[in-house]
């Protein structure tokens, strides 16, 4: 392995959700610590291409390097937005409008971080889900959403995500997980990773939401040991709307999420901090639940 050299961050955030006024101006006001700093924004901006442009052109200009996964809100065919692709054809889109501003994808060469704590692969990542993370009692798909509609607990997916050209969202996660291993199995065997995407690779940090029911469109069973098999640092993902830091078989999995302002308002840290993943951050951050965060994840989102 090559020794550490450089300088610099690699921060995260993911759930910027800027339709929202206030969560806009988190995002104005978003700056590197440094000229060498690299970011992650693991998913969710916004629901139309417009405010996703926006907000990945804003910080493109200030960070050294910006890196992109999908999340479910980016990948929605909103009626509020002008653009009606669905699918594929709008994450092509979406990648499209990232190599035009100078923002990597999952669709492009996993870049190699130099800095403090490096040389790790950093590789953004594209994965969806299957519906295999069911809820207790239910052994099938069509039964684990028979009790979510009960409960009311529905994620927007259902009326918004258009797995087009493939026949359901879980043949699309399939193909996404399939391409992607083949992709990770093919790195230097002496590089360490920090696998970023919208959802978590293991299905552990599901366990403190309030309606268990909503991990069913929080990733797959497909990448459980992932975090052994491709030598991950960290796992950095977001949807779950609880930023905190847990630990799996040596591994910190990493939730880096803004969520909406009526859930961070609520906490005790300061909105919108990027969080660093290398040189690895410890302190407060480095707990179970964090303070003040308590449980989520409910309703229709």
């Amino acid at each position: 392995m090559e020794p550490t050299a450089g300088s610099g961050q690699l921060l995260a955030i993911s759930d910027l959700h800027i339709t929202y006024p206030e969560n806009r101006a988190l995002v104005e006001g978003m700056r590197p610590t440094g000229d060498d700093d690299w970011l992650i924004v693991a998913g969710d901006i916004a629901e139309t291409v417009d405010d996703i442009r926006w907000t990945l052109a804003t910080l493109a200009d200030r960070f050294h390097t910006v890196l992109w996964a999908p999340g479910n809100h980016d990948l929605w065919t909103h009626p509020r937005d002008p653009v009606t692709l669905r699918g594929v054809a709008r994450y092509e889109h979406l990648v499209a409008l990232c190599r035009e501003l100078g923002v990597l994808t999952p669709e492009d060469p996993y870049p190699v971080w130099r800095g403090p704590g490096g040389p790790v692969v950093v590789a953004p990542l594209f994965l969806l889900y299957d519906y295999s993370f069911l809820p207790a009692g239910s052994a099938t798909k069509e039964e684990g959403l028979a009790y979510a509609y009960s409960t009311g607990i529905v994620c927007s997916d259902e009326y918004l995500l258009h797995p087009d050209p493939y026949p359901t969202r879980e043949d699309w996660c399939r193909a996404r997980v399939a391409e992607t291993e083949r992709r990770l199995a093919e790195l230097p065997e002496d590089l360490p990773t920090v696998l970023a995407g919208h959802y978590p690779l293991d299905r552990h940090p599901m366990d403190v939401l309030w309606h268990p029911e909503f991990a069913m469109w929080c990733g797959t069973e497909l990448t459980a040991d992932w975090h052994r098999r491709f030598r991950v640092t960290t796992n950095v993902y977001g949807h779950l709307h609880i930023p905190r830091t847990t630990w799996l078989d040596g591994v910190r999995f990493e939730e880096v999420s803004v969520g909406y302002p009526r859930e961070w308002q609520k906490r005790p840290d300061s909105p919108g901090r990027l969080r660093r993943i290398l040189p690895m951050e410890v302190g407060p951050g480095d707990r179970g639940t964090a303070p003040g965060v308590g449980r989520g994840r409910g309703g229709v989102r």
